[in-house]
């Protein structure tokens, strides 16, 4: 993992299941992706996923925890984990799937933990397979990035208020009527 101590903007270096993880900070991000892509030759771009932590670790999510008397399913506020998660350090996570396509083939996951309204900047100048990841992490997640030359809705209306995949976002919707109800 020592491989990639020389990235720029690195917090940390983990590995999980087999993958190695790369934390870089927010405003390094490009710097760091650059570096990666021209010193390590990870040239694919693969997927950039965001994730809502909102509430993570608190009283009140769905599932269970393990005691040594047993699981209870119905117990609320509970995790679904044998044992309570690590916090997370912000509530959105981005992470970039990137691989390296040659003869020393490789993958590689690069994380960034942003809160809130936080924008990143595009990585559309390192790999421009980014452009629609990019605006879907907006559209679904509301995720700003700057310097993106058409960050608008990819999925919903271009009228839809919020971003569906948001744990804040009310649940719900429009009543359904049926022809034969009065």
């Amino acid at each position: 993992m020592s491989t990639y101590a020389s990235v720029p903007g690195i917090v940390e270096t983990t590995e999980v299941h087999g993958q190695t993880i790369v934390a870089v900070d927010p405003a390094r991000l490009v710097e760091a992706c650059l570096h990666l892509r021209d010193e390590h030759g990870f040239n694919f771009l693969s997927d950039i996923a965001a994730t809502d932590y909102l509430g993570w670790g608190e009283v009140g999510v769905a599932g269970y925890v393990g005691t040594a008397g047993g699981r209870d399913l119905n117990a609320p506020g509970s995790q679904g984990y044998a044992r309570t998660p690590e916090p997370k350090p912000n509530r959105f996570c981005v992470s970039y799937q990137l691989l390296r396509v040659s003869e020393d083939p490789a993958r590689l996951r690069v994380q960034v933990w942003i809160d809130d309204d936080e924008p990143l900047e595009s990585v559309i100048p390192v790999w421009p397979a980014a452009d629609w990841f990019e605006r879907e992490a907006w559209d679904m997640m509301g995720i700003r990035f700057t310097e993106h030359p058409n960050l608008v809705r990819i999925l919903m209306p271009e009228d839809w208020e919020g971003h569906p995949l948001r744990k804040d976002y009310p649940l719900g919707g429009e009543p359904v009527r049926f022809s034969d109800a009065e």
